[in-house]
């Protein structure tokens, strides 16, 4: 199934046009709405539904938050008309980033996000956001990195695939871009320490899958001492891989996000776009 809607995190940080860049092309070759969606910081809870701050300061506060949000639709607007997206809408929501982002991703196939920047902060968007995110999204999620330059058009993803739940929901998301791809590395790490579910050949259920949808894909099964994600980043380099799919592990308690080392790795270090999906 293509995607129709996207949604796009829009602020006002410097990496915000060349991610609506990649998002505008990649809606413009799905024939799909894209949603830039900037929140204000101001949570829904905290303000009331429709309710205007009766305190002047809070008021100005308010004001000011609304503006920079504006500001940074305007760098939207101009980005996604300048790479020729047929359909796209700028909507300005009362909501803290990530809460708001993941409501608004229930009507959405896909989320564009970046990767938490420590170099260069964004006023609103805390260090938790992607995993916050992901974890609370029902749709896949694109995390674009904040370092390097990327083409909507990718050419050459790889699957990190351990036959989990969150995997598979993950190369679902990811079929759309998947069909468009040259080929597609399938990799398995350590496949005979996880028992019932690759079957007797690792990776030949889900090449068949994806085989029936057209995508050309190869099986690498590969051991390793290392930790999970610091081996995926080195396959990702080995391959010239330019898109990572993979399932996202972890739990919210009590606002305290608890990531898998995996997820983690990843989020922190990525040199490619990952899809993601909990």
């Amino acid at each position: 199934m293509p995607y129709k809607t996207l949604l796009l995190h829009v602020d006002p940080g410097p990496r915000c046009a060349p991610r609506t860049t990649l998002a505008a092309t990649l809606a413009k070759l799905e024939s799909a709405h894209l949603v830039g969606a900037a929140m204000t910081g101001i949570s829904r809870e905290a303000l009331g539904a429709g309710a205007a701050p009766a305190d002047p300061v809070m008021a100005h506060h308010t004001a000011q938050l609304h503006q920079h949000a504006s500001t940074a639709l305007a760098v939207f607007e101009a980005a996604a008309t300048a790479a020729g997206t047929d359909s796209f809408e700028s909507r300005l929501v009362d909501d803290e980033a990530a809460g708001g982002i993941a409501l608004q991703a229930r009507y959405a196939d896909l989320a564009v996000i970046g990767q938490f920047d420590p170099d260069s902060l964004v006023p609103g968007v805390l260090a938790d956001f992607p995993e916050t995110v992901i974890l609370d999204s029902p749709a896949p999620v694109l995390v674009i990195p904040c370092a390097g330059d990327f083409s909507a058009r990718f050419r050459r993803p790889v699957i990190a695939w351990d036959g989990s739940m969150q995997a598979s929901r993950a190369v679902r998301g990811a079929l759309p871009l998947l069909c468009r791809a040259n080929s597609t590395d399938i990799v398995i790490f350590n496949a005979d320490d996880i028992r019932g579910v690759h079957g007797e050949e690792p990776g030949a259920d889900l090449a068949l899958f994806l085989a029936r949808h057209g995508i050309r894909v190869n099986v690498i099964e590969r051991r390793t001492s290392d930790a999970i994600g610091e081996a995926l980043l080195s396959t990702v380099a080995d391959l010239g891989a330019d898109l990572l799919v993979m399932g996202a592990y972890g739990h919210t308690r009590f606002r305290e996000i608890m990531l898998g080392g995996t997820t983690r790795t990843l989020l922190q270090s990525m040199t490619v776009p990952v899809l993601m999906a909990h």
